[in-house]
């Protein structure tokens, strides 16, 4: 099975009120998926869009293309940063709940990672966004559990 997977991640404010947004693509079939948080980032917000919409797939062993405007995380793919995130054990990085969650679900699909430029006229990038900035703005935000622990305080000795 061949997907098509275009995922953009939207934050007012870094941090501020997030949303991602998906467009699934098999065949004539397409699927919309997004949700906004109050309180996240931009980066959050882009790779937790690729994360939602691997999730989303049925059936594994899927040859799955996710076109992505952002440098973060195409980069950390194709340059294998994560490899070597994970064995110095995220010292120094950031968001570490979800790289190990997609490395988890990226292991049960082909995926490969295309970099588009944004705001390009990418029709499927463009829907990507608008659904990541239309969820950031809906009332219905979710809580980032994980951002806001960590960035609580709630982890300091003091």
């Amino acid at each position: 099975m061949d997907i098509t997977v275009y995922t953009d991640g939207a934050c007012s404010g870094n941090p501020g009120r997030g949303g991602y947004g998906v467009v699934l693509i098999y065949g004539k079939h397409k699927k919309e998926l997004s949700q906004g948080y109050q309180l996240t980032t931009n980066n959050r917000m882009e790779l937790l869009a690729v994360i939602v919409a691997l999730e989303a797939l049925k059936k594994p062993n899927c040859n799955v293309t996710i076109y992505s405007d952002s440098k973060y995380v195409v980069d950390t793919i194709q340059k294998d940063w994560l490899g070597s995130w994970i064995n110095k054990k995220f010292k120094g990085k950031k968001n570490k709940d979800l790289w190990l969650r997609y490395k988890k679900i990226s292991e049960k699909h082909n995926v490969k990672f295309v970099w588009v430029k944004g705001h390009a006229d990418i029709p499927g990038n463009e829907l990507a966004d608008r659904l990541a900035v239309e969820a950031s703005n809906k009332n219905n935000l979710l809580i980032d559990k994980a951002y806001e622990k960590v960035n609580s305080g709630e982890n300091s000795l003091f």
